[in-house]
């Protein structure tokens, strides 16, 4: 895959994409990641590449020519996507389709906000990450970007590393926990200890649709709405949490 990043500040990526992971990914290759500088497409010698809003108000507005310039000088194909309060909110689902394309394009924003045009007649997809605000699109396009590249064929290592991962099965993960077996005397769940795959597959299974019961349930709601039947399993595991005391929506089970 082939990332495009386009910005006024390069020098926030040196962090993100150098080390760990993602550059164990490039290094690969099997991620080749271009930092583009917005401010090369500016004309005057301060290269200024933001101006005051029309109609007043606070801030100044990323101009759309610099902008423009800079994609589509480098753009051959793929998704333009630009981070926005009023996109859809990104997911593991988006992040998945994502990892199937060749090529991403991400524009940053900064400022009070972009030209509207940017956002119209350049970006094919606006995406949020929630409803907050941070200084600029560069925190917000590294986290999307990692989201994405993880998912990337042997980025991982191990295929099956994402296969129960919150967000991905529809249910959080269960806990997970390594040696030493007793730790200031909190131990380790005694089924992950016994050796029986069976008994270690039921305890997993428990512990995420325990969790994600009580920490989740709109998450829960939604992937019991793509799970009709419930598994034989299933049934009598949430029996067993509803039987503790455990809240179970009417007409789960």
């Amino acid at each position: 895959m082939i990332i495009d990043i386009y910005t006024l500040f390069p020098e926030f990526f040196q962090g993100p994409f150098t080390s760990s992971i993602i550059a164990r990914a490039q290094k690969a290759q099997l991620v080749d990641i271009h930092i583009h500088n917005i401010r090369d497409a500016a004309i005057d010698r301060h290269k200024t590449c933001d101006d005051s809003p029309y109609g007043g108000g606070a801030g100044m507005v990323l101009k759309a020519e610099p902008v423009f310039e800079t994609v589509e000088q480098f753009y051959t194909g793929g998704p333009i996507i630009f981070l926005a309060p009023q996109g859809k909110t990104f997911n593991q689902k988006i992040a998945e389709q994502l990892s199937n394309e060749s090529r991403l394009s991400f524009i940053c924003g900064h400022y009070e906000g972009v030209d509207e045009r940017i956002i119209q007649h350049l970006a094919t997809e606006v995406i949020s990450l929630g409803d907050f605000v941070l200084t600029g699109g560069e925190p917000a396009v590294a986290v999307v970007a990692d989201a994405v590249i993880r998912l990337i064929p042997g980025v991982l290592g191990n295929e099956t590393s994402t296969a129960d991962e919150s967000h991905t099965s529809g249910l959080l993960e269960y806990p997970q926990y390594t040696r030493p077996a007793v730790f200031r005397e909190w131990a380790v769940p005694a089924e992950l200890l016994s050796g029986s795959h069976a008994e270690i597959f039921r305890w997993r299974r428990r512990q995420s649709l325990r969790n994600t019961l009580i920490r989740r349930p709109d998450m829960f709601t939604m992937w019991r709405q793509v799970n009709s039947p419930l598994t034989k399993e299933d049934t009598k595991i949430l029996a067993e949490l509803q039987n503790e005391g455990l809240i179970v929506p009417d007409g789960i089970l």
